[in-house]
């Protein structure tokens, strides 16, 4: 059984439905903490449809620098804001850096190639590394450059070398240039002082703490399980940093529907796990319920459904196998209609002439059907 209620205040606070919630694209990658990225396109929607649709904002801001790509935890691609980046990848990093330190024998890399690839990276990316007026070094150009310098990248040392040195802190995927984010050296591009010690004085704590807050306030109600699960900080580390911004939340426990309530005794069939939300979000969905419920479209690796270490609340366990084939982490993109994922969706026909394939999970009727062709005219793709 799905949460429908639940779904909707986190579909609210994720500024999916009604006016924009986020300014603009660089406040939504802030407000939100990280958006997964590794499908490119994909997080570029993502953005995109928290901010008004308008995908051009959402390059532009790559473009001057305000929001990038890089490794910042779990060791996976994220899209962030340009300004947190460096502390959170201090943060959160160290142990996907220790996991890929010890692949390097298995690619026969060792510690001279990657100083190496180190410095080739400065040599080329140094100059075009300025925000808003540099464009960075594409992939392929930077694969080239190290194999000139006697540097192997076949059979993946390659992508393993710029993981290596995004997780570092060293380099980051920054603005959009040929179908790509290109990359970038972090000592320039980033903002400065951005980093650990110049945002928090040091205090690894009060950085736990404001992650946690931006994300209680964009993907509450959530629990600190959600949080452990999405950034991999210990429990221990999350729960010694909540006093801290609990004044800037609300809490309480959802029933089996998902409303929210004072108590666990109150929330009748809820799993009795305490939540957190942004304040106000309760009464602003009292009366913004039903957008909640409208049909909605979504790329394939969006927060909506990637935020939470449960994702049977949007969906059966039939329904997810169909999201995602096999359990493999290759995630379709999902039609969702109120609060519950009712079909998967891609596009069919030739560039430009492209139309909706909807494949329905749930029953959709004709008027369903043409809402969701109408979100598809409107989505906004990257790709041609």
């Amino acid at each position: 059984m799905t949460q429908r209620h639940l779904a909707g205040l986190r579909i609210l606070a994720q500024g999916l439905v009604g006016p924009p919630r986020f300014a603009d694209p660089a406040g939504a990658a802030r407000a939100f903490g990280v958006h997964q990225g590794q499908d490119l396109p994909g997080v570029m929607a993502s953005l995109a449809l928290r901010t008004g649709g308008d995908l051009e904002a959402v390059l532009a801001a790559f473009d001057r620098g305000e929001i990038v790509r890089g490794y910042p935890m779990r060791g996976t691609v994220f899209a962030v804001a340009a300004d947190t980046l460096a502390w959170l990848t201090e943060l959160c990093a160290a142990a996907p850096l220790r996991a890929a330190i010890s692949r390097r024998g298995h690619l026969e890399l060792e510690d001279h190639h990657v100083g190496r690839a180190q410095e080739v990276l400065e040599e080329i990316a140094g100059a075009h590394s300025a925000p808003g007026v540099g464009r960075g070094v594409l992939r392929k150009d930077l694969l080239a450059a190290w194999e000139a310098a006697g540097i192997s990248t076949a059979q993946g040392r390659g992508y393993h070398l710029l993981g290596e040195l995004i997780t570092f802190g060293l380099a980051a995927y920054g603005p959009w240039r040929e179908g790509e984010t290109a990359v970038v050296l972090v000592k320039s591009w980033l903002p400065e002082g951005s980093d650990l010690e110049g945002t928090f004085g040091g205090d690894e704590t009060a950085a736990v703490a404001e992650l946690a807050r931006r994300y209680f306030t964009t993907h509450g109600p959530a629990g600190e399980r959600d949080l452990a699960w999405w950034s991999k900080l210990p429990l221990g580390r999350l729960r010694a940093a909540l006093p801290l911004i609990s004044d800037q939340l609300e809490t309480g426990f959802a029933d089996r529907d998902g409303r929210l309530h004072t108590t666990a005794a109150e929330a009748r069939g809820g799993t009795g796990e305490q939540l957190w939300w942004s304040p106000g979000l309760a009464e602003e969905y009292a009366t913004a319920e039903k957008s909640t419920m409208t049909e909605l479209l979504l790329p394939g690796f969006d927060e909506l459904v990637l935020g939470y270490r449960d994702r049977l609340y949007l969906m059966d366990a039939e329904r997810h196998h169909a999201l995602v084939p096999g359990n493999n982490g290759v995630f379709k993109r999902s039609a969702i209609r109120r609060g519950e994922v009712v079909g998967t969706w891609t596009r069919k026909g030739s560039s430009g002439r492209r139309t909706l394939d909807l494949t329905a999970l749930r029953p959709i009727s004709p008027t369903q059907h043409r809402r969701f062709e109408k979100l598809f005219a409107a989505f906004p793709y990257t790709a041609p």
